[in-house]
């Protein structure tokens, strides 16, 4: 008998590519709090979705009762860094309430594994609020596990490319618009993932729950400097680029690892990729001696960021 996933925050661009990678071993469920996108996600991916705000309890009881799930990965968020600096109680009833109601409801309905998605930008030192807000959801997650039947694990990963509102289809959309795009920071530097790459990372922490509960699963990364992707996409497509003011809240390198988790770090190869699992209190033997920063890891080379610009999704699903 398949098992049975629900994917909060699941009609959002990372929950639909999970849907359609997941669909085939395991019966999903999408849910999320725009109708709007609730609609278009069904057609999309052929999988039933349920209203859900995960701000309301009463609400993700009843989405547990509908769904009946066995796994629930919860994506679930308000993750732009300057709207949470300007909303910042928004972003904390989503990001921190939300979180606890999905934990809780997932305790009390006996669900077996529940995967909490994370960022980089979770890694000390933290910069702003959103940051703040998910490293509060990760040190939650983990320190419940053990609590229950219920097993916790969190993943990390950084900036994934083409999501919606991400810098990719800014930069589309500033371009289509004027021929001109404006950039806060060419100087810096930004881990880049693709979305076949994080949904890998989030079934890798599914598959080794056993190994992997109680942590903050994240895996190596190479790193770009933002001013070099902006050239190619602008040498690609055409146009110009500026510099522009900065937005509140962003910092210039962010961290997979940062360096106040390195005692608490453990290194895993998984399908022969390095991959770091961070478990706050539980000290190690042997421990990683360098912070994972985006400023000293591997650059993404020309044709590995050029394979990041070919990936773009229709312009409907953009936005």
């Amino acid at each position: 008998m398949r098992e049975r996933v629900l994917i909060t925050g699941g009609t959002g661009f990372l929950g639909k590519h999970l849907a359609l990678a997941m669909k085939d071993s395991h019966e999903v469920v999408l849910a999320g709090r725009n109708n709007k996108q609730n609609m278009l996600a069904a057609e999309r991916t052929g999988c039933p979705v349920i209203p859900l705000d995960v701000t309301r309890m009463e609400a993700v009881r009843d989405t547990m009762i509908e769904a009946k799930p066995t796994i629930v990965i919860h994506a679930a968020a308000t993750k732009y860094v300057d709207v949470a600096e300007m909303q910042p109680l928004e972003c904390t009833d989503v990001n921190v309430l939300g979180s606890q109601n999905v934990a809780r409801a997932c305790m009390e309905f006996g669900v077996r594994t529940l995967v909490g998605i994370s960022t980089d930008k979770a890694a000390p030192p933290v910069r702003n609020t959103y940051a703040l807000t998910k490293a509060l959801m990760e040190r939650i997650y983990c320190g419940l596990n053990g609590k229950s039947d219920t097993r916790f694990v969190c993943v990390r990963f950084g900036n994934l490319a083409w999501s919606t509102g991400s810098v990719l289809p800014v930069w589309k959309r500033m371009l289509d618009q004027s021929g001109v795009i404006g950039t806060t920071g060419p100087e810096m530097r930004r881990f880049f993932i693709k979305v076949e790459e994080a949904v890998k990372l989030i079934l890798t922490a599914v598959e080794h729950i056993d190994e992997l509960q109680g942590t903050v699963v994240t895996r190596a990364m190479k790193a770009v400097q933002i001013g070099d992707l902006l050239e190619l996409f602008v040498r690609q497509s055409g146009g110009r680029w500026e510099k522009i003011e900065g937005r509140p809240g962003e910092r210039e390198d962010e961290y997979l690892v940062g360096e106040m988790e390195l005692p608490y770090t453990r290194k895993h190869m998984f399908d022969g990729i390095p991959h770091y699992a961070i478990s706050f209190n539980d000290r190690v033997a042997d421990i990683i001696t360098d912070p994972l920063s985006s400023a000293t890891v591997e650059r993404l080379s020309e044709a590995e960021m050029q394979s990041i610009l070919d990936v773009a999704p229709p312009d409907d699903e953009l936005w």
